[in-house]
């Protein structure tokens, strides 16, 4: 995987994708598109394309507070990930090696203590993945607007 900055182009088709349910709550909405791009590209948010060799995008990723989720407690210092996987790449077995190539970077370009991701509790799915590259549940919560619930996973690094 290559890891470059988020540019422009590629965070109008990020913000563009769309999953089923119910990881719809992934899509971005349409009015929020241009919005979302200049939040993607803005250098402080660190957000991250990760492409194959060909250029072709596959994902993105994000590092510091841009992980958090309003209503968590993230008094711990470890940094924060995210990921998210192009819609047509989710559900076939590939999530370990995103997952792996996120932890690699984070921890060369980084250096943290450790690490910490944050998931909706309903992606179960995710959550395997996470847990299966080290990460151990550290807490539930509901995120601040919609009561909705995600979890806290960490790992020393």
């Amino acid at each position: 995987f290559v890891f470059k900055p988020m540019d422009r182009e590629n965070a109008r088709v990020v913000s563009a994708w769309t999953y089923e349910r119910p990881y719809d709550l992934y899509n971005t909405p349409m009015e929020a598109r241009h919005q979302t791009v200049d939040y993607l590209t803005d250098h402080r948010n660190h957000y991250y394309l990760i492409t194959d060799e060909h250029e072709n995008l596959l994902a993105y990723c994000c590092f510091g507070k841009e992980g958090q989720v309003s209503g968590g407690d993230y008094e711990d210092d470890a940094l924060d990930l995210g990921l998210g996987m192009r819609p047509d790449l989710t559900g076939q077995g590939q999530g370990n090696l995103f997952v792996q190539a996120v932890i690699d970077f984070a921890i060369e370009h980084y250096a943290p203590g450790s690490l910490r991701v944050t998931i909706a509790e309903f992606n179960k799915r995710a959550q395997r993945v996470w847990q299966k590259a080290g990460f151990r549940f550290e807490q539930r919560f509901e995120r601040h607007h919609d009561r909705m619930p995600f979890v806290v996973l960490t790992r020393e690094a």
